[in-house]
């Protein structure tokens, strides 16, 4: 494990279903109905609720899709914490070129809404480096920029955990970060 700004932020590979931390971050496609990879994991690990609310926010906010770079938060259900955070990321050559934009706008949403729910720790996946095509050389440069430029005016959030699926995928990112320390 490697740690950043700190301490405050968490560097390592493992399950984002497993986190106890106040909230884990779901890499979700617009329906926000559940799909595959990290989103597909976190449906099925959380249980009915967390579709159910995700139909609601469909429902009442959301009725064509969350937007790409935009967050919404549901309970954990059945997961060790207590509440999930939706984005959907960008996929890759498909924004005209703002998609480094959109996915810095994935990490500032979802602390934001942690902040606004006073929620101290916080777990993401590596969002859109799987089936939405992101390179993970250039996501670990946007992401922990965003990260570390919201961090610097937001003293609630203490933890904010970055998880891998596996060891090259962290080692990569350990290799193209923008955090200073």
């Amino acid at each position: 494990m490697e740690s950043f700004l700190n301490g405050r932020v968490r560097v390592l590979t493992g399950d984002i279903t497993r986190q106890e931390t106040d909230a884990i971050v779901n890499a979700a496609n617009s329906s926000l109905l559940g799909g595959g990879g990290v989103d597909g994991a976190i449906h099925r690990a959380g249980g009915a609720r967390i579709l159910e609310e995700c139909r609601d926010i469909r429902r009442t906010c959301f009725p064509g899709g969350l937007p790409t770079g935009e967050a919404v938060i549901t309970s954990g259900g059945l997961l060790p914490a207590r509440f999930v955070i939706h984005t959907v990321g960008p996929i890759y050559g498909h924004h005209g070129g703002r998609e480094p934009e959109l996915l810095a706008n994935c990490y500032k949403s979802a602390l934001a809404l942690a902040s606004r729910n006073n929620l101290a720790s916080i777990a993401f996946p590596s969002i859109s480096t799987g089936a939405f095509s992101y390179p993970l050389e250039e996501a670990a440069a946007v992401s922990s920029q965003a990260i570390a430029d919201f961090l610097k005016d937001e003293s609630s959030i203490s933890e904010v955990r970055l998880l891998f699926f596996s060891q090259d995928d962290l080692n990569t990112f350990l290799k193209n970060h923008r955090f200073d320390d």
